[in-house]
């Protein structure tokens, strides 16, 4: 059996908690040189500032992971690292705040967002500029917390306090008693330093579809709970912005920036705010993950484009990797397929943005654990089932009329 096309571009995101995005590209790799054995691939693994970026920037650019001890997000010492990029230019080190403060590394009988923290994240911060780096990108996904970057401040030297001048307690929890912010203590190395932030631009800070109300459940939030977040996401902008940005004001006749509601202020759980008000530049995260793969020549190569997400569902379209990739496929006129662990309400959005079809990778009804522990097997049987139904399609298209 032949099947055309053979150029296929994979390009997936990695499945959290489960697989990186290296590994989903090999499983479907694998899956469809079950059925087109010479099949020419090109495996684009992509990062979008969550899990595995760190990794992926340090390979992709000849730099070197640095392992770091640090605060978890629920205050226990975790195994954590950033990484120093190779390069020209001043020494660039990449933070990920998943790999110190991510959904992952919190326990599911801890999942309490207005419990867990970003202290770590500062921790790192601090610890790429021992290590000289003077250029440091932040990346914002998957994370596990919801504090604003309270605790990251913190670690890097403000102290927050409540009416009685009291250290606040970490989480977003404590953020409605927040009453001051003493920006004395920070870190001066900060002003010397170029603090980058990969966001997704669609998450702010406050209001109706400020950070806490849209993710503050998948972490754990109860409706009380969200509220409760909210109100302290509210106030902590209210403190920032008195205490602490006017430090950091904007190049004159610039703009300067609304912490409640500019895009990417709620990314990692308002960890984009925290991090704005001491100078950072929040920038839409494609525009910097992905500079130097390449990516829209090497998708406009392709016959065929598959992508693949843990979950898709009507956040997909806010900024998640299949969205970003048929989007630029669509602009080359190149067909796309999704691969998805699980499809949910709004999945049907994402034909919009240029996916052609879509497809759950389950064969059948089973525990979470299972779908994760078996996620690279199930990827690698839907990339052959999708190959095999192309090839009956192909069998079955219209054939021209013989001339008369």
């Amino acid at each position: 059996m032949t099947l055309r096309p053979h150029r296929i571009a994979i390009a997936p995101s990695g499945f959290k908690e489960s697989l990186s995005a290296a590994r989903v590209a090999e499983a479907i790799a694998t899956g469809i040189r079950r059925v087109i054995p010479d099949a020419d691939l090109d495996l684009i693994p992509l990062v979008d500032g969550g899990e595995g970026t760190a990794e992926a920037l340090a390979l992709a650019g000849g730099g070197r992971l640095v392992p770091v001890t640090a605060t978890g997000p629920v205050g226990d010492p975790v195994t954590s690292h950033f990484a120093l990029l190779g390069g020209p230019g001043p020494l660039t080190a990449v933070v990920e705040m998943a790999a110190v403060a991510g959904l992952a590394l919190v326990p599911p009988d801890r999942r309490h967002p207005g419990a867990t923290t970003t202290y770590g994240v500062g921790e790192l911060i601090r610890a790429a500029l021992d290590a000289g780096a003077r250029r440091i990108l932040v990346g914002c996904g998957d994370s596990g917390t919801s504090d604003g970057g309270a605790g990251a401040l913190q670690a890097l030297g403000a102290r927050l306090t409540d009416r009685h001048g009291r250290e606040l307690r970490p989480g977003g929890g404590a953020l409605h008693e927040l009453e001051h912010i003493d920006p004395s203590g920070l870190d001066p190395r900060l002003a010397d330093a170029e603090l980058l932030v990969a966001c997704n631009p669609y998450n702010v800070l406050c209001g109706k579809r400020g950070v806490a109300r849209v993710f503050g459940p998948q972490k754990g939030a109860t409706p009380a709970e969200v509220e409760l977040l909210s109100a302290g996401l509210e106030r902590l902008a209210a403190v920032l912005t008195r205490d602490l940005a006017p430090g950091f004001a904007p190049a004159s006749g610039a703009t300067a920036l609304d912490l409640r509601t500019a895009p990417g202020t709620g990314a990692s759980g308002g960890l984009g705010a925290g991090l704005a008000s001491v100078g950072a530049r929040l920038l839409p995260r494609y525009d910097v993950l992905l500079d130097g793969l390449d990516l829209d020549a090497r998708l406009a190569r392709a016959d065929f484009v598959i992508t693949a997400e843990g979950a898709l569902d009507h956040q997909t379209v806010r900024g998640k990797i299949p969205a970003e990739v048929a989007r630029r496929a669509q602009a080359a006129g190149v067909p796309v397929l999704v691969l998805a662990g699980t499809i949910g309400p709004g999945a049907q959005d994402v034909r919009a943005v240029g996916v052609d079809a879509y497809s759950a990778i389950l064969p059948a009804p089973m525990t979470l654990v299972e779908a994760i522990g078996r996620s690279g097997e199930f990827l690698a049987d839907a990339s052959e089932r999708a190959m095999r139904i192309m090839a009956l399609g192909t069998r079955l298209a219209p054939v021209a009329p013989l001339a008369a």
